[in-house]
């Protein structure tokens, strides 16, 4: 079966299949993808499926079927895949911004030349896209940043940045799960734990989600922690 224009399958080692529909970051694109992994999912064969921003690594067991058989079969999945039919959830984040949860908010404030209380509003104002999760686990990147506030990222990456940052770099958002390095702005820190490895579900956010974020303040964040530390969900799925 020939692959469908402007698609590309490409063999990823002996037991995966990259399914690229495009090179851009693209609300179209990551659509599809998106699409793609909810038609495949449950089949035969494929082991999991991992969306990006614009292609899907399909895993599949080499004992049972062939690249060229899964191939196949993804082109089948494409020609009935449907975008846009699985209705996804949308989270609001609590987020305590500025002071020591978001350590960069004046000076990229400043870079823009306007005040940290305007930068606040106009990042927490878009209903953001979770594109896709990677890098570590629950690390969630998000579509939908006002362009106005884009930033390139750090020149010097810091070696440590504590849990559940809120932070943008270029013209992505992120919400962070874990300690971790990062080059990132840190506008602030959600009590979330987007991740964690004794709960169910494991992760809370999935590629699909929408994402609103809530200001709140410093003193509400401590109380917050402690309940999120305990295993209890303080992000809220609200109405589209």
């Amino acid at each position: 079966m020939s692959e469908p224009p402007g698609i590309r399958f490409l063999p990823s080692g002996d037991a995966a299949l990259v399914v690229e529909f495009g090179d851009t970051v693209d609300p179209a694109l990551n659509a599809a993808v998106l699409a793609l992994d909810t038609a495949l999912a449950g089949q035969p064969g494929i082991v999991e499926a991992i969306p990006t921003y614009r292609s899907l690594l399909v895993h599949y067991d080499p004992l049972t079927t062939s690249f060229a058989q899964i191939t196949e079969r993804v082109c089948a999945s494409l020609a009935s895949a449907r975008q846009e039919t699985e209705v996804y959830r949308t989270w609001r984040i609590p987020v305590a911004y500025g002071g020591e949860n978001g350590i960069d908010l004046e000076a990229t404030a400043a870079t823009h030349a306007i005040s940290p209380d305007e930068l606040v509003r106009r990042h927490a104002a878009p209903t953001y896209q979770v594109y896709m999760l990677g890098f570590l686990p629950g690390f969630a990147y998000l579509g939908g940043l006002d362009p106005s506030i884009a930033i390139p990222r750090r020149t010097n990456p810091r070696l440590t940045t504590p849990p559940g940052t809120i932070s943008i770099g270029g013209v992505q958002a992120l919400v962070a799960s874990i300690e971790a390095p990062s080059g990132w702005h840190l506008l602030g820190r959600t009590p979330v734990r987007n991740f964690m490895a004794a709960r169910d579900p494991v992760v809370l956010l999935a590629p699909g989600d929408r994402v609103r974020f809530a200001p709140i303040e410093a003193r509400d964040f401590a109380e917050l922690d402690r309940a999120s530390a305990a295993g209890e969900i303080v992000a809220e799925i609200v109405p589209l």
